[in-house]
């Protein structure tokens, strides 16, 4: 993903303290956060304290970690209006929809904490004649979430909360652009009264990344940013047997079929372009388009993304703020460019978005036609509010489009046909496949990828398995005694 790839993002300087980081915000170019950044005795320091806490955290009760995390929720919402702040600030995400990452955080939190026991329950086999045969799930150790900054909250606890629910200790790492979010998180596990140690953050640079991800210290790590950040994470995790959950690139494509609710196509497709500016992992970033209704489905897209308001994040009238940062919003405007010289038709005009700026994060949205797989808005990760649109003459031809990618994060499919959704759902190379809708997920699917999209998986009750390891038990009887399997805590 285009998370921190190539950005100069922050600035760090040395005090009395130690080395510290400025967080710019894309809103003004203020600075809204300076941190400290760990030195090496403080990351030795928080690994032995995370590997202690764990050996305690680990016997105590499913029960009981349930209880501590429902608080820690809990504590977290109560800071939602000051939380939406920070992230507009921080990220630029317009204020009226930053409290939604909340809204996501609390549902998937709490369905994992309400189903955990099933996923984590002891497997019991089939009586056999003299034996007992059980596996229980027993917790990994210690382990480092990476979180990036455009989903800072939400993208951290799909492994945060089933990482201490199964009975693991957890070391935090948030994205230089929102540093806060660990902050926070750390405030609501402390208000929880969680036993100290089994939850940390730190802030970090590259290389110290790399140190705690070579430690043996650590037994599984979280990560969920750009493809060379994934394969510096495994390059550094090489010869260590770590487990690796990693969240990569995505160019997620929709087709809208031929019988599909327009108005309903273009309302979902656009919100799944142009939210959070399109800076989301399973942004739609390519649309195709069936060529009899391409036309009709082009000129309410471009109405209604003429529609959106840019400006400044924390005014309650703007529907799309900045990107991350001025180059990557350049990143996003050489793109554009490239596919417009290669014959591509752009159908916004800047002077309907007065606040967008060369040389600045401000960015307006533009939609394209005549686009072809020739062009990088097609093939590579746009991460911004940029909407090709592709006229195809055939579900085959739509498949073969949606497949020609290095990703597969998620597709979306447009149609009432559910038989015919599926059966195009089945050809399609993603982790996740959905119909009449996009960039969203549920707590109860598991959350993975293919491709250069990643590998592993969060969520769901197979969420679990990634942060736990069997333990087989195969007892032999020497007496008439039966020997019932140990319960799960």
């Amino acid at each position: 993903m285009m998370r921190g790839k190539a950005l100069k993002h922050s600035a760090q300087t040395d005090n009395r303290q130690g080395v510290t980081q400025d967080t710019i915000s894309p809103a003004d170019g203020s600075v809204v956060a300076t941190v400290v950044m760990a030195t090496h005795e403080d990351i030795q320091h928080s690994l032995d304290k995370s590997s202690n806490a764990q050996q305690r955290w680990k016997q105590t009760p499913l029960a009981q970690r349930q209880e501590y995390c429902r608080r820690a929720i809990d504590a977290l919402l109560s800071h939602r209006d000051m939380i939406a702040s920070e992230l507009s600030w921080m990220m630029g995400r317009p204020i009226r929809h930053s409290s939604s990452e909340l809204k996501g955080v609390e549902e998937r939190a709490r369905y994992m904490i309400k189903h955990c026991e099933q996923a984590l329950a002891t497997i019991e086999l089939p009586e056999k004649t003299g034996y007992t045969r059980y596996m229980v799930r027993e917790p990994l150790g210690t382990v480092m979430v990476i979180s990036p900054w455009n989903y800072p909250y939400l993208t951290a606890v799909n492994a945060i909360i089933p990482a201490l629910l199964a009975g693991n200790s957890v070391i935090l790492k948030p994205s230089s652009h929102t540093p806060l979010s660990a902050q926070r998180f750390q405030q609501a596990f402390d208000e929880a009264q969680l036993p100290a140690g089994v939850f940390q953050h730190l802030f970090l640079s590259h290389e110290a990344t790399e140190f705690i991800v070579s430690s043996d210290q650590v037994q599984h790590v979280v990560f969920t940013g750009s493809v060379a950040g994934g394969a510096s994470i495994e390059k550094a995790a090489a010869g260590h047997f770590h487990g690796l959950g990693l969240e990569l690139g995505g160019n997620d494509p929709a087709y809208v079929c031929n019988d599909a609710d327009i108005n309903q196509a273009v309302e979902t497709i656009v919100d799944g372009a142009l939210y959070n500016a399109g800076q989301s992992c399973c942004a739609i970033e390519r649309v195709y388009v069936d060529y009899r209704i391409h036309d009709e489905f082009v000129e309410k897209v471009v109405q209604l993304v003429n529609q959106y308001q840019l400006g400044f994040p924390l005014d309650k009238n703007t529907t799309l703020g900045p990107l991350i940062s001025t180059s990557a919003a350049d990143h996003v405007r050489k793109q554009i460019v490239e596919a417009k010289q290669k014959g591509a038709q752009a159908h916004i005009s800047e002077a309907c978005f007065p606040n967008s700026k060369p040389g600045s994060p401000y960015l307006a949205p533009q939609v394209l036609t005549d686009v072809n797989h020739q062009m990088q808005v097609m093939t590579e990760e746009t991460f911004g509010p940029v909407l090709p649109i592709q006229k195809v003459f055939s579900d085959q031809e739509a498949i073969d489009l949606m497949n020609d990618s290095e990703y597969g994060l998620t597709a979306s499919i447009f149609t009432p046909d559910m038989a015919r959704a599926i059966k195009i759902g089945e050809q399609v190379e993603t982790g996740t496949f959905f119909a009449n809708r996009c960039d969203y997920l549920d707590p109860a699917l598991a959350w993975t990828g293919i491709k250069q999209s990643g590998k592993g998986y969060t969520l769901s009750s197979l969420g679990f398995e990634t942060l736990t390891r069997p333990k087989s038990f195969h007892l032999k009887h020497i007496s008439n005694t039966t020997i019932a399997p140990k319960a799960a805590d």
